[in-house]
């Protein structure tokens, strides 16, 4: 079998840092040899941010690859030709100017000139790849949004029927499921959130009259999807088949979709990041194969597209070789493995249907109770209490020990392990002059560019956006102009208004408290009352990791163990974080940080503090931090460093105490 003959493409990320390290690693990649390879990339840009944003501080060339201009699309895309490739871009809220600017370096590429005989829309029909696109879930596990949710939705119905009539061959939006099991989504919540906010964006798309009746099918057909498979394979096995029988289901019951290809089911997959653990981390080798098969197994209801996370992503960021090894998992499975010849090994269980069968009742259920609030939109704050509660629910269950992680919560013991002997060596290092870099790119793109073009753009953009017209077209000239992303946003911004998304820890169900809870609730108030009132926590996100769902657990156990919480989401500057426990006159400040940035932005906040004399309030940190970062950090003020091996929240919540009492010269 050639690799054109495999049922999924093998994906490798170009990676972090600058776009130019970036192309060097995807450029290498072909050069072993490594073919049948698409190119998937994530961009810090997706809330549309420039790299000198005070939000993007410290972030820069770490979550992501910072692509603010079309200079630096140019960079990413150098000498890999565009109209061949297949490109899928981890994008979201600024969907619309990614593929803008991917589509003008395209036309430089095949050399399209005014008045030349080829025309940027010959260019346009010969690309494909994927947006991912989908803001819905945006607001319910992830929080990289940039416009309110109505405005979102004209985006991307705006980009859908541009697509459809110019690109016919990219896929203009991937609902993703995966971040939504990431946030505590049952298997049944996952195919009912996922379905929901497709049938929003179908709806929404039909509403706009942007695609004719005879088009509609045309869309139907390019939606993709992007899921999670965890490590319960069978259940993730029935979960894909149910995916398939329902999404056949809705799109030829609601939508009257006749050809049974336009209804089939496409997904890509990247298997569950969230159980890696970082206890024992070689265990995470045998979670990624078993999560792989879910997606696999089962021949009509195979994944199109598999990516697999690093063994080491709960100790840091993956090196070029860990990320190989995910690749060669992959390529075992295809190539050495018998599954590929056969038919679906389930058809005909008894077990499996009962299970799919299952499920499907249950996503139907909670699909049409969705409708019942006025759809995916209108239920936004309904959804994202269910995921934080079901997280909740599933952190409660690891704790007492009913859900078992291996290294974890039993079979701790272990041989000292080769893969970690040099904790510092085992992960990457961001590249330290990445994030100047990307600030003298914009300064330079800025310098030579025509002020005037770019100004006009940006006033048609805006105009574009007061009415009903496609923000296509303006979004390319600006584009061509050499507006930047924080342009683009912010014109927009100006237009559609800000917006703050639902963090659901408000409407969390309570936990069911055991003796642990119960003894460190005591602590709480009995602590609050030697100082004269109940103990306030500020749980902060600074920057714009947009990874809430440690936080937001966080928040919640703390709301259970007696504290008065205040956390406002995700996206504040270090500075907006000081000032509200100025406000808010809290005990304590715990801060989450997913995306490697913590020893810029946690001195920012200890500067802070300094500067508005507040040096007696604690800070605390959790997040992706190797040990010698937690040393550094404890070593500027820091009083306690919590990180994923740290599962026990009720025990974190004990030692906020402690750190509170030893501030105060309480003990």
């Amino acid at each position: 079998m050639s690799h054109k003959d495999r049922p999924w493409v093998m994906r490798t990320y170009a990676g972090h840092s600058t776009a130019e390290a970036s192309n060097a690693l995807y450029r290498a990649n072909l050069a072993k040899g490594q073919t049948g390879l698409s190119v998937a990339f994530d961009l810090p840009t997706q809330t549309g941010y420039d790299p000198d944003s005070p939000l993007s501080r410290g972030e820069v060339g770490k979550v992501g690859v910072p692509v603010p201009h079309l200079g630096e699309m140019r960079k990413l895309f150098a000498d890999i030709p565009l109209t061949e490739m297949n490109t899928s871009m981890t994008i979201n809220a600024v969907a619309m100017w990614m593929l803008a600017m991917y589509q003008v370096v395209a036309e430089e590429q095949a050399g399209v000139v005014p008045g030349g005989d080829l025309t940027p829309e010959d260019v346009a029909a010969q690309l494909a790849g994927t947006t991912q696109n989908d803001i819905i879930k945006e607001y319910l596990s992830r929080g990289t949004y940039a416009f309110p949710p109505e405005a979102s939705m004209r985006l991307i119905a705006d980009m859908i029927a541009y697509t459809v009539h110019q690109i016919p061959k990219w896929n203009p939006i991937n609902i993703c499921s995966y971040h939504l099991q990431e946030a505590g989504a049952t298997p049944t919540q996952e195919l009912a959130y996922a379905l929901s906010t497709a049938i929003a964006v179908l709806d929404q798309v039909k509403a706009s009259g942007q695609v004719s009746e005879d088009d509609f099918e045309k869309v139907v057909g390019r939606i993709s999807f992007f899921v999670n498979a965890g490590v319960r394979f069978v259940e993730e096995t029935c979960k894909m088949r149910a995916f398939v029988r329902l999404w056949d289901d809705i799109t030829r019951e609601r939508y009257g979709v006749t050809d049974p290809k336009m209804r089939r089911f496409r997904y890509g997959v990247q298997v569950n990041s969230l159980g890696l653990t970082e206890a024992q981390p070689e265990n995470n080798v045998q979670r990624i194969v078993l999560e792989m098969l879910g997606v696999t197994l089962s021949k009509n209801a195979r994944a199109r597209a598999v990516q697999l996370p690093a063994w080491n992503e709960a100790l840091g960021l993956p090196r070029p070789w860990d990320q190989q090894w995910s690749l060669r998992l992959q390529q075992v499975l295809a190539f050495e493995s018998d599954l590929l010849e056969y038919d679906d090994i389930f058809d005909g269980s008894h077990v499996i249907e009962a299970k799919v069968a299952e499920l499907v009742e249950g996503a139907k259920a909670e699909i049409e109770r969705v409708q019942d609030m006025g759809g995916a939109i209108a239920a936004v704050d309904y959804m994202k209490s269910e995921l934080v509660s079901s997280h909740a629910a599933r952190r409660a269950r690891i704790e007492s020990g009913d859900e078992v992680i291996v290294g974890v919560n039993q079979y701790q013991s272990t041989e000292p392990s080769p893969l970690t002997a040099d904790l510092d060596g085992a992960i990457m290092a961001a590249d330290p002059a990445a994030e100047q870099s990307a600030l003298d790119s914009v300064s330079a793109w800025k310098a030579q560019r025509d002020e005037a073009a770019v100004t006009e753009a940006l006033a048609t953009l805006a105009a574009d956006a007061q009415t009903d017209t496609n923000l296509m077209p303006a979004t390319l000239a600006a584009a061509r102009a050499g507006a930047t992303t924080g342009e683009w946003a912010a014109t927009l911004r100006g237009v559609f208004g800000e917006y703050r998304g639902p963090t659901g820890v408000g409407g969390a169900a309570v936990a069911e408290a055991g003796a642990d809870l119960l003894a460190v609730r005591e602590r709480v108030r009995a602590t609050g009352e030697e100082l004269g009132g109940r103990l306030r926590l500020l749980v902060g996100k600074p920057g714009l990791d947009g990874h809430s769902n440690g936080a937001e657990q966080v928040a919640v156990r703390a709301r259970d163990a007696g504290f008065e919480v205040i956390y406002q989401g995700i996206r504040l500057t270090p500075q907006q974080i000081v000032a509200a426990a100025v406000a808010e006159d809290v005990h304590c400040i715990g801060l989450s940080i997913l995306s490697g940035s913590h020893m810029e932005l946690v001195p920012d906040v200890l500067d802070g503090l300094r500067e508005a004399g507040l040096t007696d309030i604690p800070v605390i940190v959790g997040g992706i931090i190797p040990e010698s970062d937690g040393r550094r950090l404890r070593e500027l003020g820091v009083a306690a460093v919590y990180t994923p091996k740290d599962y026990g929240l009720t025990e974190i919540m004990g030692g906020i105490v402690d750190v509170i009492r030893k501030a105060n010269g309480l003990d």
